[in-house]
């Protein structure tokens, strides 16, 4: 929320301010250190945090990035370099296009080639009708502008193998691995062993405060350090990041599954109540969308009211769309959303609707 905005005291949204409090974070952190744990070199929080991710990953190493902006234009770059092909693929809304200024082209020179519908999965069909050469192919699971969609676990096998005889990387956009888990149901490192490299957010679904990790073989790990110096991510005392991602790992991705189980239940009284719809329904994931028949002003303006009057946050943005009378906003399900009711929640976004008729 913007300063000057008025205090938030329950939030559906996950980032909202509650769990993010200094002193809150502060206090799970220090539950992992005493006066001996040192704060760098090979027992430290990052070194640490690095192995433990090469292990759940199934990869011979980890590294620590300070975004996943660096760590995936890292990379791809050095897949580049390898192969000698200056294009990668991936779904037009991959997060490397859409929300970081195509840095992958200004910083690297590097193209994109957006493949399939933008509000669908991408599918084999759509892969192999590419017809170029590419340096990798980059899968987002799960797709977030999608509403938390994945393909299934069959149908990613066959895109990956295919892509692969191409002679391209497989890349695996995992900011949100955690989530994606709940539906597939496989141990993280069978997830991860279709790609050739791995990226998870620390601040996403374990809820840290910042960085990620990229997890690959030790010689793709090596030349991508020379990209995170080169691109200013070679920080010192990065160890508060690491720590706050290491609590994360003890204790939100153990209750994902919870997660998961919450957020159909939130979809389905959303559905039954009729005001609203979810995306997908029924969720496959702790992620979706909730889509409004209103227009995004009204409801932002809806919104703030209802903060303004209960304390209430119901999401971090209001999405708006094709139609001008329709908008969306996001819900992933945390420890946050895990105070309402799904009743509770269906009620709620029947007295924005309301509020944005008066």
């Amino acid at each position: 929320m913007a300063d000057g905005d008025p205090p938030v005291r329950r939030a559906l949204f996950l980032h909202a301010p509650l769990r993010r409090r200094p002193r809150a974070v502060l206090e799970r952190m220090l539950e992992l250190v005493d006066d001996d744990t040192p704060p760098d070199g090979p027992d430290g929080p990052v070194a640490v945090l690095e192995r433990r991710l090469a292990g759940l990953l199934g990869k011979e190493r980890a590294l620590f990035f300070p975004s996943g902006t660096m760590a995936q234009q890292a990379v791809l770059r050095v897949y580049a370099d390898r192969s000698g092909r200056r294009t990668f693929a991936g779904h037009p809304f991959t997060h490397l296009d859409v929300w970081e200024e195509q840095g992958y082209n200004a910083v690297h020179g590097l193209g994109f080639r957006r493949t399939g519908d933008m509000h669908e999965l991408m599918t084999a069909r759509d892969l192999t009708a590419i017809g170029e050469p590419l340096a990798a192919v980059v899968w987002e699971l799960p797709q977030r502008d999608l509403g938390g969609l994945l393909p299934e676990w069959d149908e990613l096998g066959e895109q990956v193998g295919l892509m692969r005889a191409t002679g391209a990387a497989a890349h695996l956009d995992g900011a949100r691995l955690w989530e994606a888990q709940t539906y597939y149901r496989r141990p993280l490192d069978e997830i991860a062993g279709l790609f050739d490299s791995v990226y998870v957010s620390l601040y996403k679904s374990l809820q840290g405060v910042r960085g990620a990790v990229l997890a690959a073989d030790a010689g793709t790990v090596a030349a991508a350090a020379v990209w995170r110096q080169r691109l200013g991510g070679g920080i010192a005392d990065a160890w508060p990041l690491a720590l706050a991602a290491l609590t994360g790992l003890d204790t939100v991705a153990e209750r994902m599954p919870a997660y998961r189980e919450h957020a159909i239940a939130i979809a389905a009284a959303v559905n039954a109540d009729g005001a609203a719809r979810t995306r997908p329904d029924p969720p496959q994931t702790p992620l979706f969308h909730v889509h409004l028949p209103a227009s995004r002003r009204a409801v932002e303006q809806a919104g703030r009211a209802l903060l303004e009057e209960q304390g209430v946050q119901l999401w971090g943005r209001v999405r708006s769309g094709p139609d001008p009378s329709r908008c969306s906003f996001e819900v992933t399900v945390g420890e946050n959303a895990m105070d309402f009711t799904p009743e509770e929640v269906a009620a709620l976004i029947r007295d924005v609707l309301t509020r944005t008729a008066e």
